[in-house]
């Protein structure tokens, strides 16, 4: 039995089923996709173009080469190889034959062509047997279309194959996305005044949105793409203008004098502090003398003393009578922590404890008494902070470490212990400028780009499995010289499914084979804590000469007797992680040595691991990663909640990001509740993008 649709006026939040050419079946498949309405379906973008003004022949374009090619299907069907199915078409023009090549997700495809049809394909040619493509974008040609005059550049979609399966493939979007366009255009209101656009050198709503998805020629595309990527920016830094208003806002204590604590741990040093560490520490002093609570952000490298300068802020705070807290994302982080601040603090008098998920109830229990009546002075701790019926006497100020790491809420029920408490968030992975206003743009921030002076540069090198032998002799060398080395592995077990080295059977191989004369160890994520500790308590101790670990000492392990560190499977490591394991070494005064062993060789890991050989600069390592990785792998999966890009590129648009950013402070320095008549489109469309964030701004 056939099922109509009626279709009613559409405007943007009219339901997908209902927008004419979509109906049940595909209006199910975009809303299992995540488009609802037609508003999402415009915000839909491409994610690339073809562009037939630059159509080649076939003999014409260069192995290697991304190219539109336009020529007839000759013949097509399912192929099959060794292991897997596919589907092959090959195609002419007056200059050769060329065949396209789909491995995955195919059943959408077999009945896509017929013999004689005009196809225009885009992709990367190779040479296999002859001229190929392999997964090409495509365009099936209007019957009777001048395919050299047409001019068109065609808007690509993403897709999947439950939407090509009812018929939205890049061609069936268009089509849909074209209907939309011309039913609602009309009546998308944009939510800037004239003046706003006409000062910013924006493009009109309406018309940046039919641009984009039916673009006349490359210039205009470029300004569509410019006002819909600054649209993006603009909101997210209002949301960055309006949280820093609202914490500034508040009136905090005011920790203006040097007291006691901060002198004592001051004058106890065996170190002089780098300028850079005493630039911020002044930056500091300044906040914590304003009667507006600091909220600050440290980046500083691996190695760079973020710690002491930690320390000392909170002494300063204690000082004057009040409580400070460290949160840190993991247990051995906190445990880190703790022995770091415990160095400076206790000598000092300054009374610190740890609390952590796996405490026994009894101790945890001695722990929050001790909190709530003061006697504790500083608290480090992991999530288990924030836990009910942990209650502070007096918190004056929080430090949060790699704070991406933790959710707004989080955060925010660290803050509620307090009363309008001083916020330092601390981090070890360098962010370029433009991408620190973006994922911290309600903070102030300050950089230690210095290391100390005793450091040695460590030196990096990339080798192969074949070298293992000369790589072992060097480390015994180090040993016998009273030094001690990590080995790092990727993975615990061996796996059937991944050919990389393990560190079950590396480190049964080193101990029983290659080292059975020297003390070895070994620890891994899934180990209970008082075994990890021990490990670790007999390598601070130098009762171990060599560490087998995966990557669980990425963080919290600081020996400055280490001088080697052997990463197994390197091409598999971010940059950012390779940088971090890098920097548990290095810590002492002998040199020190990192050794990359690439067990497979791609364009991608030589590339990444040649980084890692020419700079120990965190800044510029972080700088790559991010080009290479983006920055939602960067952050890892917890991102803040609040950046959600369609078409923003938080690494590229760095000219944007300011010129948007300052807008948007500016706006909020004039109007803090965005209350005057210009600004109400505004204030609307903000509300409705960041309506999860309400409760962070003073916003009504």
């Amino acid at each position: 039995m056939s099922s109509t649709t009626t279709y009613y006026q559409t405007n943007l939040e009219t339901d997908i089923i209902y927008l004419k050419g979509v109906g049940p079946q595909r209006g199910n498949a975009l809303k299992k996709y995540g488009i609802e309405n037609v508003g999402q379906l415009l915000y839909h973008f491409p994610r690339r173009y073809l562009d037939r003004t630059t159509i080649k022949y076939i003999r014409e374009t260069k192995i290697g080469e991304e190219a539109v090619i336009i020529g007839k299907v000759e013949s097509f069907g399912m192929k099959q190889a060794r292991k897997r199915r596919y589907f092959q078409m090959l195609i002419n023009d007056p200059t050769g034959y060329l065949t396209c090549v789909w491995f995955n997700s195919i059943s959408w495809i077999v009945d896509k062509f017929q013999i004689g049809d005009t196809v225009a394909v885009f992709g990367k040619l190779e040479f296999h047997k002859g001229f190929q493509i392999i997964h090409p974008e495509f365009d099936i040609m209007e019957e009777g279309e001048d395919p050299v005059n047409t001019g068109k550049i065609l808007a690509q979609y993403s897709s999947t194959a439950g939407l090509k399966a009812v018929g939205l493939d890049s061609r069936g979007f268009r089509k849909i996305i074209h209907t939309a366009l011309e039913q609602i255009a009309v009546e998308i209101k944009d939510y800037y005044t004239p003046e706003f656009r006409d000062e910013e050198k924006l493009y009109i709503l309406n018309d940046a949105l039919i641009q984009i998805h039916n673009p006349e020629d490359t210039d205009t595309l470029k300004t569509a793409i410019y006002r819909l990527k600054y649209d993006e920016h603009f909101f997210l830094q209002l949301l960055m203008a309006l949280k820093k208003q609202t914490h500034e806002s508040n009136t905090g204590r005011v920790f203006s004098k040097r007291g006691k604590y901060e002198k004592d741990i001051f004058n106890s040093l065996n170190f002089t502090l780098t300028n850079a560490q005493i630039r911020v520490l002044r930056e500091i002093r300044n906040d914590l003398g304003s009667n507006k609570p600091m909220n600050r952000l440290i980046q500083g490298d691996v190695g760079s003393g973020k710690t002491i300068v930690a320390v000392l802020a909170t002494a300063i705070v204690i000082s004057h009578g009040a409580q400070a807290t460290v949160m840190a994302p993991t247990e051995i982080l906190a445990e880190q922590h703790y022995q770091s601040f415990e160095k400076f603090c206790k000598p000092a008098g300054i009374r610190i404890d740890i609390l952590t998920g796996n405490m026994k109830k009894v101790e945890r229990e001695k722990i929050i008494k001790e909190l709530k009546s003061g006697n504790i002075h500083l608290l480090i701790g992991t999530h288990a902070l924030i836990q009910e019926g942990v209650c502070f006497n007096d918190l004056g100020m929080i430090i949060i470490d790699e704070q991406h790491r933790f959710g707004v809420q989080q955060r925010k029920a660290l803050i509620d212990k307090g009363y309008f408490p001083e916020i330092l968030a601390l981090t070890a992975t360098p962010i370029p400028r433009t991408l620190a206003f973006t994922i911290h743009g309600d903070m102030e921030i300050s950089i230690i780009d210095e290391l100390p002076k005793s450091r040695l540069q460590i030196i990096t090198k990339v080798a192969e499995p074949g070298q293992m032998d000369q790589i072992y002799n060097f480390m015994k060398k180090e040993m016998n010289a009273g030094r001690q080395c990590f080995v790092i592995y990727p993975i615990i077990e061996e796996s059937e499914n991944i050919d990389w080295k393990a560190a079950d059977t590396g480190y049964k191989h080193l101990s029983n084979k290659i080292f059975h004369d020297y003390s070895i160890g070994y620890i891994h994520g899934k180990m209970k804590k008082e075994e990890r500790d021990v490990q670790m308590e007999a390598m601070k101790q130098n009762k171990i000469q060599c560490l087998i670990s995966t990557t669980v000492v990425e963080v919290g392990i600081d020996i400055p007797n280490a001088t080697i560190m052997v990463i197994e499977n390197a091409e598999r490591f971010g940059l950012t992680q390779l940088h971090q394991l890098r920097g548990r070494i290095g810590r002492g005064t002998s040199q020190s040595y990192c050794i990359l062993i690439q067990h497979v060789k791609t364009p991608d890991s030589n590339h990444r691991l040649k980084i890692m050989e020419s700079t120990s600069n965190g800044f510029k390592i972080s700088d790559e990663d991010l080009k290479l990785r983006g920055p939602g792998e960067f952050f890892g999966t917890r991102q803040h909640g609040y950046i959600k890009s369609k078409i923003a590129n938080f690494i590229e648009d760095g000219p944007i990001i300011r010129k948007a950013r300052k807008r948007a402070f500016k706006m909020v320095i004039i109007d803090p509740k965005l209350e005057m008549e210009k600004h109400n489109s505004i204030r609307k469309q903000f509300k409705e993008n960041y309506r999860h964030m309400l409760e962070y701004v003073n916003i009504s």
